[in-house]
């Protein structure tokens, strides 16, 4: 057998791992994009649509034609997310797309029953922020359960390959176009309040996908590496693996002590490295997620 075929029958053992989803891994993403796309309809029409705040991307283009032309809001989201869905499974694939459509029918579902519903407040700021943590954290589940309920960010991946700005630039502008929109289609207050909302938003799907428990990769290059790891695993309950390295400038060779720890741990690991080594250098930096090894507390004696 040529190296080109063992090659594609790996592929295929792969692409064949990854169709045997689990009936309870298959039930578990449904029921949470169900929950996601329920949790941004409810945001939309309970909260922001009936005081005429938007939020950014397509949701924020339907809601003002939705405005514009007296159709239901659902219609619209629809309607202008299936070409993105379309380009979506040339890019991502077919179980991203499948993830998206299911999520997009509920939320359209979802605005088209709570339509008749009377929204909860009528005081702007608290529905631009109550609407905006309930449309995030529904954004964000389906985000994190493997769909998506916005096309901004594949648009903004095609043009930022033709034009010198990042993704996250591109999608910055098309939402200031669209936030600011709002400005001459109801109010400028109204522009404000929409800001409010998206920015909330934008917090609470970061805080969904990345959970409350957000961890933190540690790199500490010290002399004292093997009093550090140990107090890391006495007093932290932490593992520590020890790499090779070599200072660019000295050209010595160095131990580089790297770890994983929670958020709240940080203040304490910190306090150890000083109290051991003060000079020590250290660099703390976000982890989204951690899987495998030994991340699991061990017992602080």
């Amino acid at each position: 057998m040529t190296r080109e075929q063992i090659q594609l029958q790996k592929r295929a053992s792969i692409r064949a791992q990854h169709r045997r989803m689990t009936k309870s891994s298959l039930l578990r993403r449904g029921v949470f994009l169900f929950i996601g796309a329920a949790l941004m309809a409810v945001g939309l029409d309970i909260f922001l649509v009936p005081n005429k705040i938007i939020d950014g991307g397509i949701t924020g283009i339907s809601i003002i034609f939705s405005y514009l032309t007296h159709i239901p809001v659902g219609i619209f989201l629809t309607l202008l997310n299936m070409p993105f869905l379309f380009i979506g499974y040339k890019m991502i694939g077919k179980t991203f797309a499948l993830s998206t459509l299911f999520a997009i029918l509920v939320m359209s579902a979802g605005t088209a029953l709570l339509h008749p519903v009377h929204e909860l407040t009528n005081d702007p700021l608290l529905a631009a922020v109550f609407g905006g943590i309930i449309l995030g954290v529904g954004v964000g589940m389906v985000i994190r359960f493997g769909g998506s309920l916005d096309g901004t960010e594949i648009i903004a991946i095609l043009v930022s390959k033709k034009i010198p700005f990042s993704v996250g630039e591109v999608v910055m502008f098309f939402n200031l176009f669209i936030l600011g929109s709002a400005g001459f289609v109801y109010s400028w207050d109204r522009a404000m309040y929409s800001l409010i909302a998206y920015f909330i938003a934008y917090k609470m799907i970061d805080v969904t996908i990345e959970g409350f428990d957000e961890s933190k990769s540690v790199w500490i290059i010290s002399d004292q590496f093997r009093q550090i790891g140990e107090a890391i695993l006495d007093r932290l309950g932490r593992g520590a693996t020890y790499l090779e390295g070599e200072g660019g400038f000295s050209g010595d060779n160095k131990k580089v002590i790297f770890c994983v720890i929670t958020r709240l741990e940080e203040a304490k690991l910190k306090s150890i490295v000083d109290e051991l080594d003060p000079g020590a250098f250290l660099a703390v930096g976000n982890i989204h997620d951690v899987k495998g090894g030994r991340f699991k507390k061990k017992n602080i004696h």
